[in-house]
């Protein structure tokens, strides 16, 4: 493996299909101490092509852990205004949004719960009003990853430190397509491939789908007049961009307030620097009234307790499970990769793109057509090969969409 080579194609990838990157346009990347390498090649690659400024949003895993270590419990309970403004502003000036995941899953495993919760719903509070410009595609953004030895070891215990930061690199290259001789013509025409998919679910227009499989019978309406939407998106400005790469998704609406029965994950789940393992839900009219999770009970606890829609559904996606990504067989432990193998739901936030003027409703409109809103998004596989998804027309007419998994469209 040309390692180096790899990175070069793996940036290319990301400015140019990702972020569709144009002169005069302007980058904020999400950095850390893992990815400065390869940030610095964004940097190159960036300016190369155009763009009038890169700057950068620094984190660093001790350093993180010192705040939660050391930190006095009121810093967590406010998050400077300074920097919201900071953000809103580059937003405005047209500013794209580039955050490199390197992350390690279980980082905060032994910090302080209390403050990592209280934190995490600070933020997340603070964060809404420039929420907005990546959820409502006002901006161009993508979000791609960079393995670390934490997360490398995660996924692949048995091996030795450099051994496994290499098989995972290996993994990301070839489930991003980098490993193909061009990467950016192989994501044309994979993108391409998901529009077809997305065309099809439009045309049939869909009341509602249900969902059956092991621990999984759930009914789940969409809203009136969503969208499904596969591959590229459009910003309000017209511009095409990648959200995530990689991407094997095609993702609706689901009406907040009209989803009922049971749902079992089938993969785990990294949030907040924990892994929730073995969870369920059950819903009623929409909302999460009883759950449970043999591992991370609590993370998924505050998550549910975030605000009164972190309890509803804001996406539903699906993905066959003979995708490239599936294929790899790791349990990748990264939301990135393991719900681009699997189907999957989100509660909290829905995207406005779903849904025909979404970007300009407020939020008594959004509540009225059960559009959900929250402060949260937080993806969830439920996905495999015994997951059976069929949809329902207006008339009564039953479609299967999903059987054993995987396409049956």
């Amino acid at each position: 493996m040309d390692f180096k080579r790899n990175i070069e194609k793996y940036v290319e990838l990301i400015l140019k299909v990702g972020l569709n990157i144009q002169k005069g346009d302007g980058i904020f990347v999400l950095v850390n101490e893992h990815s400065i390498g390869m940030v610095r090649e964004v940097t190159k690659q960036a300016y190369k092509m155009g763009a009038k400024d890169v700057v950068y949003d620094f984190s660093d895993d001790e350093m993180t852990l010192a705040r939660y270590a050391y930190g006095d419990e009121s810093i967590f309970k406010e998050m400077p205004k300074f920097k919201i403004d900071y953000m809103e502003a580059a937003y405005k000036n047209n500013y794209h949004r580039l955050a490199i995941v390197a992350d390690n899953p279980e980082l905060l495993k032994n910090a302080d719960a209390k403050k990592v919760s209280e934190w995490n719903k600070t933020r997340a509070i603070a964060s809404k009003p420039i929420m907005k410009y990546t959820m409502e595609n006002h901006v161009k953004w993508c979000v791609a990853a960079h393995p670390t030895p934490a997360w490398a070891k995660s996924v692949f215990p048995e091996l030795p430190e450099e051994q496994a930061l290499t098989k995972l690199w290996e993994k990301v290259f070839d489930a991003t397509r980098v490993s193909m001789d061009d990467p950016v013509a192989a994501w044309k025409e994979h993108d391409a491939a998901l529009k077809k998919h997305q065309n099809f679910l439009n045309e049939m227009a869909f009341e509602k789908l249900l969902y059956k499989g092991p621990g999984t019978d759930l009914e789940v309406y969409l809203t009136e007049g969503h969208r499904w939407v596969g591959g590229s998106g459009k910003s309000t400005r017209g511009d095409v961009f990648m959200a995530n790469i990689p991407t094997e998704e095609v993702f609706s609406m689901p009406h907040a307030f009209k989803v009922n029965g049971t749902l079992k994950a089938t993969k785990p789940l990294a949030a907040r620097g924990r892994i929730i393992n073995d969870f369920h839900f059950t819903f009623k009219d929409g909302k999460v009234i009883d759950f449970d999770a043999k591992e991370g009970k609590d993370v998924l606890q505050s998550l549910l307790d975030s605000d009164e829609g972190a309890r509803r559904l804001g996406e539903v996606a699906l993905v066959a499970d003979d995708s490239p990504i599936s294929n790899t067989g790791v349990l990748f432990k990264n939301t990135l990769f393991d719900e681009n193998a699997s189907c999957h739901f989100a509660i909290g936030n829905a995207y406005s793109e779903n849904i025909k003027g979404g970007a300009e409703f407020s939020d008594e409109d959004k509540k009225k057509i059960g559009m959900n809103n929250s402060i949260i998004h937080v993806d969830f596989m439920v996905g495999g090969p015994e997951l059976s998804v069929i949809g329902v027309k207006k008339d009564g007419t039953q479609v299967q969409i999903l059987k054993n998994g995987n396409w049956a469209i």
